[in-house]
């Protein structure tokens, strides 16, 4: 169990005086219910924060409409959300650099700190990691989480507790651009307009890439591309025969060579384009998980040096995402297209909204 809160089952009464902590449950198949949800005790280098904005990411809707995500299966009813900031409440003994009252985003994932990975300060790979959402750790779309205090990142007064909140999405795109070196010398494309296509698009350039190329099936989700930033956009098909047609028009509208490619969808069509689009010497960062397995021209882009790197969540990244929306270099307020609040009726319209795609980008409740 995560520092979030304990289960259902353990709910127990609210002290006197003292309100009861909901939250947003998952107990089912497309079932989210408003629920008791405990808290644990604070410990010493923990902080209590009220919940302020929570994001809908992907993940959420799988776990909502399948109950799994790629390899996490979620067994047993769990508080769902992980993109969030708020407020704190209530600081442990030992925490020095918070004080209630102070905004804070969170970072959701608490690695162990002790193996290899950790103590090579790749801590996202950590095999013990305890991720708010992913089973069996509870979530954030509650009224209140415990969490540890180095995890809660100060919000610049600039910066708005909706923006802290997307600096979890933000995160994704920033660590991609770091695996992938991006810089004023890298010309950029982007498979995938989605959510994390957008945000990887926007860290692109706050990296200073001079041309970014972004593609997708849908009309709309191109078009607000074109309205955050990206240089060029091309419309393609979901048919994988389509692909080499596809390459042409992308090394046209790049006008040079593709540096580098972000594949932020994971299909075999997407991978593909991504692989032969890239030029030789050049790398591909595998950002989306759509498929567990694919089928792709490897072997091709191995006579080419093209080098393929994967990513996973991120670290130490929420400094920096803080750094790029308080300046404005990044302006992530477009990305928040519907809001919420926080009751039975809303939760279910909410995730219907994310779910259903449409004109929906990210999907935020206000608590």
């Amino acid at each position: 169990m995560g520092k979030g809160g304990m289960s259902h089952g353990s709910a127990g009464e609210a002290k006197d005086g003292e309100e009861e902590n909901m939250a947003a449950w998952l107990l089912g198949i497309n079932t989210l219910k408003i629920q008791p949800f405990k808290l644990p005790p604070l410990g010493p280098h923990d902080v209590k924060i009220r919940m302020k904005a929570v994001g809908i990411c992907g993940s959420d809707v799988h776990y909502l409409k399948t109950l799994r995500c790629a390899d996490f299966i979620v067994k047993e009813p769990m508080v769902i959300g992980h993109e969030c900031a708020g407020i704190i409440e209530e600081v442990g003994s030992e925490v020095k650099k918070l004080v209630p009252g102070d905004r804070v985003a969170l970072e959701p994932g608490i690695s162990c700190w002790r193996c290899n990975l950790c103590k090579e300060g790749r801590y996202n790979l950590c095999p013990e990691m305890k991720f708010f959402a992913t089973p069996p750790i509870h979530g954030s779309l509650a009224n209140q989480v415990v969490h540890p205090a180095d995890l809660c990142f100060k919000l610049p007064d600039n910066v708005s507790l909706e923006e802290g909140a997307m600096c979890e999405p933000l995160s994704v795109g920033v660590h991609a651009c770091r695996r992938a070196n991006i810089g004023p010398e890298t010309n950029v494309l982007v498979m995938g307009a989605g959510p994390i296509g957008l945000v990887t698009m926007l860290a692109a350039r706050a990296f200073g890439a001079p041309r970014i190329v972004i593609v997708d099936v849908d009309d709309h989700r191109l078009s607000v591309a074109k309205e955050l930033g990206a240089d060029e956009i091309v419309k393609v098909s979901p048919n994988i025969q389509d692909v080499a047609e596809e390459v042409s028009q992308i090394h046209k509208a790049m006008e040079a060579g593709v540096d580098v490619s972000f594949d932020c969808a994971g299909f075999n069509k997407t991978m593909s384009t991504a692989l032969s689009a890239t030029r030789a010497g050049g790398k591909v960062c595998l950002v989306g998980m759509g498929h567990s397995e694919m089928t792709v021209p490897l072997t091709p882009a191995a006579a080419r040096e093209v080098d393929v790197v994967g990513i996973f969540r991120y670290k130490n990244t929420w400094p920096l995402c803080l750094e790029f929306i308080s300046s404005g270099k990044i302006d992530v307020k477009p990305l928040i297209t519907h809001r919420f609040g926080f009751s039975q009726k809303e939760v279910e319209e909410a995730f219907e909204t994310s779910a259903g795609g449409g004109n929906a980008i990210k999907v935020m409740f206000n608590l």
